[in-house]
């Protein structure tokens, strides 16, 4: 049987014109010009127009129901994102958070930078046109001992280096490095796209350095090794050490690539971190050729690095992609001063670094003065706990870095899955972690001077529900 249409609850809508007369679309064309307004007006009206013929029915008051609507999506319009969120889930590296917060020299870098001109492209001692990659190159050959470049992320990187050097010929890889980098994107994948093809070599567990040499033929162009940095494989694995695939490499005239990841510049093992090989390390081992991240544990901002033999990495800068995947001027003012701060050995100036270092001592005397301010000022019972930060970002999953966690065990009438939704929902959001229905914060990942907005959203989350 045909439903009706219910034409008195749509006769009932308003015109765009009785909405535009209205005292809250005067307020919105203060900011906003007509025609986008009208287009706003226009688009409420119609989902409103849809719900009614869909079977939703008619709203008691259809101009308040359009003006709220309309409401709603301008104050999403205008919002600022991305929003500034405080990290209290002791994931230093959250990829869904942003990965490395920047430190402040190069924060001021930034600053700078933005808002006048620059000498992005200009060579101010010569009077010229200069190299922008010029910037952090000099720095990036002083720490590494090899030039290197900057494109846009690590997967770009790969993907400029393997277009270069295997378009139109094969790579091989361990079938146990074939990883997916995050958000469906999977090396397999990269390798297509360069216009590579690829070479699975071993077994899933294990590689021999003799896979790799009987895979290798006329149509080879390179050696790939990557690092596993966001799984492990435990028990009966194994495969062949980096400086025997490097003296294949040699033997064979073909060049060598390690995808790093995460791209640690830093000696991390002090704290505990013992699984993350160091750039300078491959380097040394005979590696011709090194991809890692900007803005994991090298600590700055999203930015692919490409290091190696001066003759590789000249050819990746004069390849037609390089300029489609570089970086502005904004990445390059933050890598440079954080590369600066690892050259002076300011890494307490890096964040992620320095958080990766703070002890389960210092965390535990934080912890404690906010669990006892929460005690006694809000609606929980808080209790100091131990636990593990983590890195994140794809770094050393089956490592974790030992903490004090401040355990909140919410009143009667809230589940920490209330809380946590009410966390979010403040300003500025708060993401934490739960576990059997106590709320989890871990201070580690949330600035000192984030402590008081941490405590007010955490007052207003309990009086909510």
């Amino acid at each position: 049987m045909q439903r009706s249409i219910p034409h008195a609850d749509l006769r009932a809508l308003p015109s765009v014109d009785d909405v535009l007369q209205r005292e809250a679309a005067r307020k919105w064309l203060e900011f906003l010009p007509r025609e986008t307004v009208a287009g706003l007006v226009r688009a409420a009206i119609g989902r409103l127009r849809s719900s009614i013929i869909a079977g939703g029915g008619g709203e008691t008051n259809p101009l308040h129901a359009v003006e709220g609507d309309i409401a709603s999506n301008v104050n999403r319009l205008l919002r600022s994102t991305p929003r500034r969120v405080i990290n209290a889930s002791g994931v230093i590296l959250h990829t869904n958070l942003g990965r490395a917060p920047l430190g402040a020299r190069a924060l001021r870098a930034i600053s700078e930078t933005a808002g006048k001109y620059c000498s992005l492209e200009y060579d101010i001692e010569h009077g010229k046109r200069g190299q922008r990659d010029a910037h952090c190159g000099e720095l990036l050959e002083t720490l590494l001992g090899r030039p290197a470049i900057a494109v846009n992320n690590n997967a770009a990187a790969i993907f400029l280096v393997l277009n270069e050097l295997a378009r139109d010929g094969h790579v091989i890889v361990s079938r146990g490095e074939l990883v997916e980098i995050g958000d469906g994107f999977r090396i397999p994948d990269i390798l297509g796209a360069s216009q590579a093809s690829l070479t699975e070599v071993g077994a899933t567990n294990r590689t021999h350095l003799e896979d790799y040499r009987s895979a290798i033929g006329p149509g080879t162009k390179a050696l790939l090794r990557i690092h596993t940095s966001n799984f492990r494989m435990v028990g009966f694995t194994g495969r062949p050490a980096l400086g025997e695939l490097a003296e294949l490499a040699r033997a064979a005239s073909i060049p060598l690539v390690e995808d790093l990841g995460s791209g640690c510049m830093a000696d991390l093992s002090p704290s505990g971190i013992v699984e993350e090989p160091l750039v300078t390390d491959s380097l040394e081992a005979g590696v011709n050729v090194v991809t890692f991240s900007g803005d994991k544990l090298l600590g700055g901002p999203q930015a692919g690095i490409i290091a190696g033999d001066a003759d590789l990495v000249a050819r990746f800068r004069r390849n037609p992609l390089f300029r489609a995947l570089r970086v502005g001027k904004l990445t390059l003012a933050a890598l440079n001063a954080t590369l600066i701060d690892i050259l002076t050995g300011n890494e307490s100036g890096i964040p992620a670094l320095r958080l990766a270092r703070l002890s389960r001592d210092d965390l535990n005397v934080r912890a404690e003065r906010f669990a006892n301010r929460l005690t006694a000022n809000a609606e929980f019972d808080a209790d100091v706990v131990d636990g593990e930060s983590v890195l994140g970002g794809g770094s050393t999953p089956m490592q974790g870095l030992p903490t004090a966690l401040v355990a909140l065990s919410p009143t009667a009438a809230l589940s920490a899955r209330d809380v946590e939704r009410n966390l979010r929902a403040s300003d500025p959001p708060v993401i934490v972690r739960i576990e059997k229905d106590r709320v989890l914060l871990d201070l580690r990942t949330v600035f000192e001077t984030e402590e008081d907005d941490l405590f007010a959203a955490l007052c207003s989350a309990a009086g909510k529900r």
